[in-house]
């Protein structure tokens, strides 16, 4: 509730600025998915505003950028059949012989006639919040700083948790947020939205608590997918990876409040830089593992006389 309350209040500054004739943040989403690019244009526009963003995060003090830029590519066909929802291509972090992450963003073709579909994956509007989490300040930031910086064979196949991984893309969406245009900022909060919805949906229908009729409407008509992602979420809690998909927002509450703690204990010590360079050395650390490490080795060193 409290994030579509942010939605209801952007959704008329971004109608006004579109001139689109609505308030509603539901209809508002929808008339901003209707400015697709297609083809060759796809991909310039998704490199266009990660180099924008990296701009942001050396302008507000986000994080240390690595020297070289992040790379987005179309998946194949056969990639999108294996994995239909924009990823990270995760290079192997033992062994590593040059290969670098990259984001993925599924194969979108045109029909028989020609006629491109409408797609949540080639809207500009989309693509800040997208790029945010897959590519810089989220994924592909968090395994290059890891593959720069080296990472323990104990961390690299024990330590890997879900809830540090997309808790910190979720959370890198969010440092990103402030700085991103009003429509940016309005499907941040869309995605937020159903990360939210997640941590409910995914546990009532293994539960039997809802039917994947009713999940898919809450998905199709509230946070405002469309038929084929709203269908791939159902399939990614019932048979991909039942429960992994409420790693998201558990990760992102505990992102939070570790920052929270940090900024209280510091005070004007706290520097959001440091902070964050200093998690994305950490590698895949569970949660309160993590909290660990930042109480003993960023905390208590800055406090020491």
């Amino acid at each position: 509730m409290n994030i579509r309350n942010e939605m209801m209040a952007l959704a008329p500054l971004v109608a006004a600025q579109k001139g689109f004739a609505t308030s509603d943040y539901r209809e508002v989403i929808t008339r901003l998915k209707e400015d697709q690019v297609y083809g060759d244009q796809l991909m310039a526009r998704y490199r266009e505003v990660m180099t924008q963003l990296d701009v942001i995060i050396e302008r507000e003090n986000l994080a240390s950028l690595p020297d070289e830029p992040a790379r987005v590519r179309m998946a194949t066909a056969a990639e999108t059949a294996q994995q239909p929802a924009a990823h990270l291509d995760v290079p192997r972090l033992i062994g590593n012989s040059g290969e670098f992450p990259e984001f993925i963003v599924p194969k979108i073709t045109p029909d028989e006639d020609g006629n491109w579909p409408v797609s949540d994956y080639a809207f500009p509007a989309m693509m800040w919040t997208l790029a945010a989490h897959e590519a810089r300040p989220g994924h592909e930031m968090q395994f290059t700083t890891m593959l720069r910086g080296g990472v323990s064979t104990a961390r690299a196949v024990f330590a890997f948790n879900s809830a540090n991984v997309e808790g910190w893309a979720l959370y890198a969406e969010a440092i990103s947020k402030p700085y991103m245009p009003l429509e940016g900022q309005m499907i941040s909060l869309q995605h937020r939205l159903l990360r939210a919805a997640r941590i409910w949906l995914d546990p009532m229908l293994n539960l039997g608590l809802i039917s994947a009729e009713e999940a898919k409407r809450v998905l199709m008509e509230e946070v405002v997918l469309d038929d084929e992602n709203a269908q791939t979420e159902i399939d990614r809690y019932t048979f991909r990876s039942p429960a992994q998909a409420t790693a998201y927002y558990y990760g992102y509450e505990h992102l939070q409040s570790l920052r929270a703690q940090t900024e209280l204990r510091l005070k004007d010590k706290f520097n959001q830089r440091d902070f964050h360079d200093f998690l994305l050395a950490q590698g895949l650390l569970p949660p309160e593992v993590l909290q660990k490490a930042v109480e003993e080795n960023f905390i208590n060193p800055l406090l020491e006389p």
